[in-house]
């Protein structure tokens, strides 16, 4: 992985009273691509992602954004959907839109530039407490991609879609690369994964257990049992 990479971690961690969630973890995010990060549930994947999007300092480690070390000016040029999406229910929409467009000082054009882009331009005046679970998750990333990031954060983006949703968000986020945003999304659905990402990283126990490209051809649902095998073996040995 020596092309240029847009984010690098160098042993970042982070500790909560005396557990490590993120224990010396170093990533790193080839610029244009697509990478997953793979983990159990409980494995770090959403500490780590909240302290590359500024949510949770670090307790160690260096980041590095762009080729400079990692700062808030650096937020400029991240976009986050961490979790749920923040969404006023009872605004449409391009009325959510137009809140954030207004704290981030955005021209309004930016709004339709994004509802096209997550395909929500016919939602008219339907609220967004009526929208279904998929247009929530897409009005989300429409939200984080108002302010033009080169690098978007999606935390188990695909979770509970039903299969239109997924396939809907799986061809939205392969879109991205063409468009100069880089993907760095966490999930444990591997099956979507192997469908959309260029790299992956394997986390389990708040250690980044594997990284590299992904093989098309190989067994990832192998790959992963047989890291986080090894993981939890090591862990019981000590």
């Amino acid at each position: 992985m020596n092309e240029t990479c847009i984010l690098r971690t160098d042993r970042i961690s982070k500790r909560f009273k005396h557990a490590a969630a993120v224990d010396e973890v170093s990533l790193a995010v080839r610029e244009g691509t697509v990478y997953g990060l793979l983990g159990p549930n409980g494995a770090g994947k959403t500490t780590l992602l909240k302290m590359i999007a500024g949510l949770l300092r670090p307790t160690g480690g260096a980041m590095w954004f762009d080729g400079k070390p990692w700062s808030r000016s650096s937020l400029e040029q991240i976009g986050a959907l961490i979790e749920s999406p923040a969404l006023y229910g009872n605004l449409t929409a391009r009325e959510n839109l137009n809140v954030h467009t207004m704290m981030l000082g955005l021209p309004e054009r930016r709004i339709d530039e994004v509802l096209e882009t997550v395909d929500l331009t016919d939602t008219g005046k339907k609220r967004a407490a009526h929208f279904s679970l998929g247009m929530k998750q897409r009005l989300g990333i429409a939200i984080a991609l108002l302010k033009r990031p080169r690098l978007l954060i999606l935390d188990e983006p695909t979770n509970g879609l039903d299969p239109l949703g997924i396939q809907e968000l799986r061809e939205l986020i392969r879109s991205f690369p063409a468009q100069g945003i880089t993907v760095l999304l966490s999930s444990h659905a591997l099956n979507e994964v192997e469908q959309i990402v260029d790299d992956i990283g394997i986390i389990s126990g708040g250690k980044l257990r594997y990284q590299g490209p992904l093989d098309k051809n190989a067994d990832l649902e192998a790959l992963f049992m047989e890291v986080v095998r090894a993981s939890d073996r090591r862990a019981g040995a000590r």
